[in-house]
């Protein structure tokens, strides 16, 4: 009878290659047309290069053709998630030609930018749930969104991409029922949002899946330019409404949300701490819009002098710039966006390296990237 032989197989006797894997351009995780290139070693992720261009669309050439007042339309397109910031981010034309704004339309920009705000972390927490496999939350918050989009609809008729900011003021007056409807979803919303804390944020195993996982330290953060919710979830603190305040932003008190982890967790708290306080500062000004015009006398034909014009917004994903050119004429010689999303993505490799492949989704969803915003 043969004699039986025991085989110990140990770790040490299994060799592991490195293999490159497309996760994307056409994958859920990547929030839209983005391909990175992950090598990995087993599950292990060793280095993740991201490809970018799927979806460019020549936005900064072709605003070389346009009139001030076209503009706007474009950057809808970038941050559609952002659509109302990246106008107002634009309208620095308004500096530039040293047109003074009326109080109502400060008001009417600052309410609308939180509002979208809030609606931009709604649509990034249900998808960061689904994400790592809590489809419930996707339910929720396309539910409580829906009541801010409508109150989009009602005052400028879209509820994606806005149109609404033009340089001197907005494009129509707000509706008669525009106050009453914003402090209801307010009253609505302060009820809901401890909801999610109950599905999500408490969660056990979304806690393990995002505790310590993907640490960006604060340095780090700041050599990459990752601003937003997730440079200031490292310390960073970069919130341009705080730093250089702008439309109604300084009539408020409002608290810039900071962390020190810089861990997925962190970067999560971040954003359910910006929706408090974004519906703090409505709530400071909803009730005080000022009578008065909502747009400023304008030329029909905008020209901005001769020179180099800077404006900077803080959008849902972090700080959008708009550099402008003029050589005088009615449409700008160069346009330059520095768009929060192209920053933020290229610190990603530095932060994934040495986790699982289950991590960089987590990692990914928590820095909230939209990808038109990034390709523009």
């Amino acid at each position: 009878m043969a004699e039986l032989k025991e085989i110990i197989i140990s770790s040490d006797n299994i060799k592991t290659d490195e293999y490159l894997v497309n996760m994307g351009p056409q994958h859920p995780s990547t929030h839209g047309v983005l391909r990175l290139l992950v090598k990995l070693e087993g599950e292990i992720v060793h280095n993740v290069q991201p490809h970018v261009g799927y979806i460019h669309s020549g936005i900064e050439k072709m605003t070389e053709s346009l009139s001030y007042t076209q503009i706007p339309h474009l950057t809808d397109r970038m941050d559609y998630l952002s659509a109302h910031m990246n106008n107002e981010a634009v309208v620095c034309v308004e500096n530039a030609l040293e047109v003074e704004v009326p109080e109502r339309v400060k008001y009417i920009r600052t309410i609308m930018a939180e509002l979208q705000r809030i609606a931009s972390h709604q649509l990034w927490w249900c998808a960061t749930g689904m994400d790592l496999g809590a489809l419930t939350t996707f339910f929720y918050g396309l539910r409580d969104r829906e009541d801010i989009l409508d109150i989009f609809e009602e005052t400028c008729g879209a509820r994606l991409t806005l149109n609404y900011s033009l340089p001197g003021g907005v494009m129509f007056d707000i509706h008669p029922n525009f106050q009453n409807r914003v402090k209801t979803f307010i009253k609505k919303f302060k009820k809901i949002l401890p909801e999610y804390d109950e599905l999500l944020t408490g969660n056990v195993i979304f806690q393990e899946r995002s505790k310590g996982i993907g640490v960006l330290s604060k340095e780090d953060a700041i050599a990459f330019g990752v601003t937003g919710p997730s440079g200031r979830a490292s310390g960073f603190s970069c919130d341009v409404r705080k730093h250089q305040p702008y439309s109604a932003y300084p009539l408020v008190k409002f608290n810039e949300a900071l962390g020190t982890e810089g861990d997925t967790f962190r970067r999560y708290q971040l954003r359910i701490a910006e929706m408090w306080e974004s519906m703090s500062i409505i709530e400071q000004l909803i009730d005080n819009i000022p009578e008065g015009d909502y747009t400023a006398k304008m030329k029909g034909v905008i020209k901005l002098p001769e020179g180099e014009f800077f404006q900077r917004v803080e959008t849902a994903r972090g700080e959008l710039g708009v550099y402008i050119v003029s050589d005088g004429k009615k449409n700008p010689y160069r346009v330059k966006f520095r768009s929060p999303g192209f920053s933020n993505l290229f610190a990603i490799n530095h932060i994934a390296k040495g986790w699982k492949i289950a991590d960089l989704v987590a990692i990914m969803a928590t820095f909230d990237l939209v990808i038109p915003d990034i390709d523009r």
